[in-house]
């Protein structure tokens, strides 16, 4: 993966960043043009790495993560991106390139989660939470759902993408995990979204659905389902609410020269010193 150390910007190979065609109002693009026009016009990116596990951008407006996804379409936008308008870059989350896509989305957080916007919000960051056994885990988006989820009674539970712990779950709901790459007993592959999520009580999804582009149709099917976005990639802007999303659970980067480090090291872990937890509620929800 690659990490900009010049002081200026070049133009991509692959000319200006734009997507022909993906900017009809009626379409699932809308979700992600409505994002990308909701950042200044005059935010600049200064810096940037598309690292092996996690990516990172950093702007005038601060820094965003999102995980590193693979796979997709070749890439044709390789050359530095710094000098470049913020707005120019999260263009990028439309690729079907899924490496420039995480730069896009990573570009789409260092605009959105950044302490100045969420503050007024009420977001609350970095949450205790007290799980059945003792423990105390720090805004587990799971947890801060389980009482309600047990108070439900037998509800169904669809979690996109394995994480971690997500088994803790059966203990008090029926669950279905999506997952590209079936390892564990209640996963289905992904095509299944069509046929679990419709009749689900409550849906977790990663944030790498906006990567994807699988978010719009998730969200569609979700209709009638109570959502919650998971994870560092999830964008942090209030605008999903009007999508169906009722809690959004991701991340400010809390230290930027950790976080860099981070993500230039390859160590994965990025949440502790370097990111700090966020989770921002539907107010109407």
């Amino acid at each position: 993966m690659g990490c900009a150390e010049k002081d200026c910007c070049t133009a991509s190979a692959g000319g200006p960043i734009q997507f022909p065609g993906t900017n009809e109002p009626n379409t699932p693009w809308k979700l992600y043009n409505h994002l990308i026009a909701g950042i200044p016009e005059d935010v600049v990116v200064r810096d940037y790495c598309l690292g092996t596990h996690s990516s990172y951008v950093a702007a005038d407006s601060g820094m965003g993560v999102s995980f590193t996804t693979t796979g997709g379409a070749k890439r044709r936008y390789a050359d530095d991106l710094r000098g470049l308008p913020l707005r120019t870059v999260a263009e990028l989350a439309k690729s079907w390139c899924f490496e420039e896509a995480s730069l896009g989305v990573a570009a789409l957080n260092a605009w959105y989660s950044q302490h100045g916007l969420l503050d007024e919000l009420g977001c609350v960051y970095d949450a205790a939470v007290e799980v059945p056994d003792g423990t105390v885990r720090k805004m587990d988006a799971f947890e801060m759902y389980r009482p309600e989820i047990t108070a439900a009674g037998d509800a169904s539970v669809v979690v996109v993408g394995h994480f971690p712990h997500v088994e803790r779950i059966e203990e008090y709901a029926r669950l279905t995990v999506l997952e590209r790459k079936c390892t564990q007993a209640n996963d289905v592959p992904d095509p299944a979204c069509e046929y679990v999520i419709p009749g689900a009580d409550y849906l977790f999804m990663t944030g790498v659905t906006l990567i994807n582009k699988t978010a719009p149709r998730l969200l569609d099917l979700a209709a009638n389902t109570k959502t919650v976005f998971v994870g560092p990639s999830v964008v942090m802007a209030p605008f999903l609410f009007r999508w169906g999303v009722d809690m959004l659970a991701g991340s400010v980067v809390a230290d930027p020269e950790k976080a860099a480090f981070a993500v230039k090291n390859g160590a994965g872990q990025l949440f502790g010193e370097a990111l700090t937890m966020a989770a921002l509620k539907n107010p109407e929800a």
